[in-house]
């Protein structure tokens, strides 16, 4: 068997696998962790197997490692899985943050874990068959499937007893939505008699969908609502603040960003290029809006848990300002940026986690003082919230100065100097909110949430941190590894774009000098970083 023509499906249903053996174990002792563990470290090992051998300077829109078998015959649906650049980063972060996730769990779930792994478990299948599918049914499948277990596990997992509110206005928001994607995807299905994304990104390059311009931009915004909500992109967030205020740690670090924002640049993007170049000016403004406003609102916040929500609303806005600024800088800044949020944000999840697991508070009123006790929690606290806010030599840093120059130069928006300088406004905001939080909970006046005894970070704790840390210093300064793999995707979807458009010849020009400049900023930010 050739390892490289089945290793996607390995990924995965393994964790399939495993939940079914799960189910099937009796739930005594710590036996559901260690089963989940194994599970989730086998997938991430599985997933190495992808940058390991991954051909660099492949043509931009190529896929490697490629499952594509005839499934149904009527409607005309295949098992068809791949990845690129863009792709395979994404499938190695789900398949890195899993075990972190249950080994943040091991403790804090202590009734029901047999439930509470396997629809973890679940989650990763939803999530890991979302990024290599490429047959639009086989991948309306996977994203349907990851609506289930994620409110199961806000309903049934959650901290208070809103819990169920908060899991039924996460599903509403996300599923209402998703049938409108559904009937789009019909739709195309009629107009081309096909589901495969290769051949239906190919079709709209050369115009070949559709002939009616209103039918075809319809279908493109039952696209862009569905995986929008989902991102969440501003005003779209009623959901967020409650899902993340409920969801329990492991859930909340995969719970926003990645599936929707890829869903755009992978579906929306490819299939319908005339009709996201036409609606990139709205999505830039409200982009920037979001950041100043997920921003602004953290500043108020004394709940942790609703800082990190507003927090995140922030820098997912500005991966959305970047990716529609269709210059390949903020596309390959967009990109990386979701990488860099999955891994900053995840951390951040597991400090706040394992802080209420302590003192049973995510009030910032309730602490203070806790850096003279504390002395390995505010190191990586601190770490991890200067990676959040974007200093130099960290992760995110890149992925900000990529986006933020991407869209000054971005002529597709007529303000985009204005959208550029709100959008900076608000991370410089990010950066006080944050450490806001840091001087009232470590370095505020002494206190002793609930009278508990300090307790600094144990084994268990410091094996699921410290390997996001080193992830964020190794991106800090090492960042054209990555960023050699994610810009044929930039590259793609700026020539796509404007070729498919009647967008100024200035644009183009400047998309074709965009690699080397990106290229520039990566190594000179490295460089800066290093130093």
């Amino acid at each position: 068997m050739n390892l490289d023509t089945s290793i996607l499906t390995l990924i995965i249903f393994a964790p399939l696998v495993g939940a079914i053996v799960l189910a099937l174990l009796p739930d005594r002792g710590k036996t559901m962790q260690w089963g989940a563990l194994i599970v989730t470290l086998i997938t991430f090992g599985l997933t190495l197997h992808l940058p390991a051998h991954f051909q660099s300077g492949m043509p931009a829109g190529s896929f490697q490692f490629v499952t594509d078998l005839p499934w149904i015959a009527a409607p005309a649906i295949r098992y068809h899985l791949g990845v690129d650049g863009m792709s395979m980063w994404l499938t190695v972060l789900t398949g890195f943050l899993a075990p972190l996730g249950v080994l943040a769990s091991w403790n804090t779930i202590s009734e029901r874990k047999k439930t509470f792994y396997v629809f973890f478990l679940l989650q990763q299948v939803a999530m890991l068959g979302i990024f290599a599918a490429l047959d639009l049914f086989l991948y309306y499948a996977f994203w349907e499937l990851s609506l289930v277990p994620m409110t199961l596990l806000i309903a049934t997992f959650g901290r208070t007893a809103a819990r169920r509110d908060a899991a039924a206005k996460y599903f509403l928001y996300a599923f209402i939505p998703s049938a409108m994607l559904l009937v789009g995807m019909i739709w195309l299905y009629a107009q081309t008699g096909t589901f495969d994304l290769p051949k239906l990104a190919s079709l709209a390059a050369s115009h070949g969908i559709s002939s009616n311009s209103a039918a075809l931009w319809l279908c493109s915004l039952a696209f862009l609502l569905a995986f929008a909500v989902k991102v969440p992109v501003f005003p779209l967030h009623g959901w967020l603040k409650d899902a993340i205020a409920e969801a329990p740690t492991a859930a909340v670090m995969v719970l926003a960003g990645k599936t929707g924002l890829y869903s755009i640049l992978r579906f929306s993007f490819a299939i319908f290029p005339d009709e996201s170049h036409r609606i990139a000016p709205l999505m830039i403004a409200l982009g920037a809006i979001g950041v100043v406003y997920g921003a602004l609102i953290a500043l108020t916040q004394n709940n942790m848990k609703h800082l990190a929500a507003y927090s995140t609303l922030g820098h997912l806005s500005i991966i959305t300002l970047g990716i529609f600024t269709f210059t390949i800088a903020g596309v390959d800044g967009g990109i990386y940026q979701i990488l860099n949020h999955g891994i900053s944000g995840g951390a951040l999840f597991i400090l706040m986690g394992i802080l209420y697991e302590r003192y049973g508070t995510y009030d910032m009123r309730d602490y203070g003082g806790l850096a003279a006790t504390l002395p390995w929690m505010v190191t990586l606290y601190v770490i991890t919230t200067l990676s959040v806010v974007g200093l130099p030599g960290l992760n995110s840093f890149v992925g900000e100065f990529l986006v933020l120059s991407g869209t000054m130069q971005a002529t597709i928006a007529e303000h985009h100097v204005l959208w550029t300088v709100i959008a900076t406004s608000g991370v410089i905001f990010g950066a006080a909110y944050m450490l806001v939080m840091i001087q009232r909970v470590f370095y505020g006046p002494a206190s002793n949430p609930n009278g508990s005894a300090p307790r600094d970070l144990d084994a268990r704790e410091h094996l699921a941190l410290w390997p996001m840390v080193a992830v964020m210093v190794v991106m800090g300064v090492l960042s054209p590894y990555w960023i050699g793999s994610i810009d044929p995707n930039g590259v793609a979807i700026s020539h796509q774009t404007s070729s498919s458009t009647s967008a100024p010849q200035q644009h183009f020009r400047r998309a074709e000098n965009a690699p080397a400049y990106a290229r520039d900023i990566t190594s000179a930010s490295a460089t800066q970083g290093v130093k």
